[in-house]
């Protein structure tokens, strides 16, 4: 089958998890910047690393014959030091004009503290500035309903913002609807230590509906599977779900948004 991963952190995954989401039918993955599992220290150290995610993983990814895109942003985790956060937004208009760069993400918020808030209307900001899509990321399970709630009233506070250029990532049960009515796209992440099963998403899936929904792996250091997605295809095959509806999931929703980018490729 063929699929999209629209959120893998693939600079923590190694050559053969390349390969085999190949050889499952991956076409493109999509990188958002993320923390690294601890904090760095410096702008030197983000202007590296996106010169990682926008330069040397395309290349890594091409030998799977995969397309790589990425999205640049400093991640809600490090955005506690707000002089940082502001250093580094400052040095991502620069990244921007790079043929694989999307937009801005994954913004979003952790623990919904104050500095967060402000360091993600800033990224909404310069979202805006440049005519950018945005992702985002939704915090976990305890602190989810309020900080999904935090993050649309933010967004809707931008009144240039268009609700279908901007991806709500992580949602849950209790949060898809809030999103979805709000007009953003909904990102149901398959991870198997939070966030939610490849059953509980197929649940969604039926209560909600195909439309502005998509689902990634969100890959990383952590314990994850960059298979997910055409693992959770298959469980939809078997729970009797049409080929036509599962590949407007895995294949041509996350590619109608993305190529509003005016960069993206899916395929030749």
């Amino acid at each position: 089958m063929r699929y999209i991963e629209p959120h893998a952190h693939m600079v923590s995954r190694t050559t053969d998890d390349y390969m085999a989401m190949a050889t499952a039918g991956c076409v493109a993955v999509c990188e958002p910047a993320f923390w690294a599992g601890f904090d760095r220290s410096s702008a030197q150290g983000f202007y590296d690393y996106f010169r990682q995610i926008t330069d040397f993983e395309p290349k890594r990814a091409a030998k799977f014959c995969l397309r790589h895109y990425t999205w640049l942003c400093i991640n809600p985790k490090e955005a506690e030091d707000t002089g940082l956060a502001d250093t580094v937004i400052d040095l991502i208009p620069q990244f921007l004009d790079c043929p694989t760069v999307l937009g801005i993400g994954e913004i979003g918020l952790n623990k919904n503290t104050k500095n967060e808030l402000q360091i993600l209307e800033k990224h909404i900001d310069l979202a805006v500035k440049y005519d950018q899509l945005i992702l985002i990321h939704t915090p976990h399970l305890e602190d989810k309903l309020k900080g999904t709630k935090l993050i649309i009233d933010a967004l809707k506070n931008q009144s240039h913002i268009d609700p279908g250029r901007v991806i709500i990532d992580h949602v849950e049960e209790h949060t898809a609807p809030l999103v979805l009515n709000a007009g953003f796209w909904a990102g149901m992440t398959l991870y198997p230590e939070s966030k939610a099963t490849p059953n509980r998403a197929i649940d969604m899936l039926e209560i909600y509906g195909a439309e502005r929904m998509w689902m990634n792996s969100a890959c990383d250091w952590g314990v994850s599977d960059p298979l997910a997605v055409p693992k959770t295809a298959l469980e939809m095959k078997r729970r009797g779900m049409a080929d036509d509806f599962i590949d407007q999931i895995i294949y041509r929703n996350p590619a109608a948004f993305l190529e509003q980018s005016g960069r993206f490729i899916a395929s030749t």
